[in-house]
């Protein structure tokens, strides 16, 4: 066993009864290149001002920026992180919902993410799992938000009271 591996089995992990309506987190630090803000916009977002630095700069914008679906995937990674560090016992998530671009993103931005819990429930339809709604902030290095959304995610119980 190689030591991630042996950090991971030490770790205790956290179940849906380890959060609270309440709880708040903040974690992650994502550098945004420019070359994967180039390297997204051309595969999936090709639009003028993330694909070309000329015409970004009379756009809206002022700049090449990043795709606001580039940043929730870089939100994403984080959150994975975040999840794996702490050993949460997570099974995926049915969804987002009230996805806000509130900022632009450029390149040498560095993201960090601020999670609060909304709301806690066992599914009554599926013994050992619990959902979690939770509302997310993501932050630039100064502190402005650049994007807020409402996540649901489904949790291992712990298996008590099941």
């Amino acid at each position: 066993m190689d030591s991630k591996e042996v950090s991971k089995v030490q770790k205790q992990a956290m179940f849906f009864e380890d959060f609270h309506v309440g709880d708040e987190a903040s974690f992650g630090r994502y550098e945004v290149t420019e070359a994967e803000v180039l390297d997204f916009a051309r595969k999936y977002d090709p639009q003028a001002f993330h694909v070309d630095k000329e015409a970004a700069k009379k756009s809206l914008f002022g700049a090449l920026c990043a795709s606001g679906w580039h940043t929730c995937a870089m939100t994403m990674r984080m959150m994975v992180d975040h999840m794996e560090e702490t050993g949460t016992a997570t099974l995926g998530s049915p969804g987002v919902d009230e996805i806000r671009w509130v900022k632009p993103v450029y390149p040498g931005d560095v993201l960090s993410v601020h999670m609060k819990v909304t709301d806690t429930r066992r599914l009554k339809s599926k013994p050992g799992i619990g959902n979690i709604k939770s509302d997310y902030t993501v932050l630039n290095q100064k502190g402005d938000v650049v994007m807020t959304f409402k996540s649901n995610g489904f949790f291992k119980t712990s298996g008590e009271g099941d």
